[in-house]
């Protein structure tokens, strides 16, 4: 692809790009928790939650499937749960709320596609350009973009848990790049972090970042 040449497709990011939650993390948690009798505040639990997700490893885990990936999944949200509310004074998360919070996050309710996404994907799909989501998250999230009325629009769906590595990692980015039959010359990723500028730029790919309030 030649400079000023359009990609034929595109690889996006998913949260903070795509979708979002509809109501912070911070908030979520200490209500569930104050459920399960543990009491804290939601912007002490955010301060925390934001500490434990800069620190975390990669939320990837190479050779898991099935049964085995869901568990390494659940575990790694609930060292975050945890380190949160112990972060805002509480004490360890029980397995019960770590379970709970787990299956909250996986409904669609709880998350909104930003307003200006579907106009936009239908139009790249009507230009013939080919979609994916590369995304630092996990197996929820193929369910989730289906039942907010996003698959429609995507032929490949990367998440790092899965994958067995995470942006800025450029391998969740051949995976995808595989998938549409593309090389990394012939598409542009968009996203809203450093991992998504990084991890394109290791790719070889051309990264476009969105910011959002």
């Amino acid at each position: 692809m030649t400079a000023g040449q359009r990609p034929r497709g595109l690889l996006l990011d998913a949260m903070g790009t795509l979708i979002g939650l509809r109501e912070p993390v911070g908030l979520t948690y200490a209500r569930l928790a104050g459920r399960h009798g543990i009491g804290v505040a939601a912007e002490a639990v955010e301060r925390a939650f934001r500490a434990s997700y800069r620190q975390a490893p990669p939320l990837a885990f190479p050779d898991l499937g099935g049964a085995a990936l869901e568990r390494a999944e659940v575990a790694w949200w609930g060292e975050r749960i945890s380190e949160s509310v112990v972060g805002a004074g509480g004490p360890p998360a029980p397995e019960a709320l770590v379970q709970e919070l787990f299956a909250h996050f996986a409904d669609p309710v709880r998350w909104q596609v930003y307003a200006d996404v579907p106009a936009q994907l239908e139009r790249w799909h009507a230009r013939g350009l080919k979609l994916a989501v590369v995304s630092n998250f996990d197996s929820r999230l193929p369910g989730l973009l289906e039942h907010l009325g996003l698959a429609r629009w995507l032929e490949v769906v990367v998440v790092s848990s899965v994958a067995g590595a995470a942006k800025p990692d450029p391998a969740p980015f051949r995976l995808a790049l595989a998938g549409l039959g593309l090389s990394p010359q012939e598409a542009w990723h968009v996203g809203d972090s450093p991992e998504d500028v990084q991890g394109a730029a290791a790719a070889g790919l051309r990264c476009l970042l969105v910011r959002r309030p």
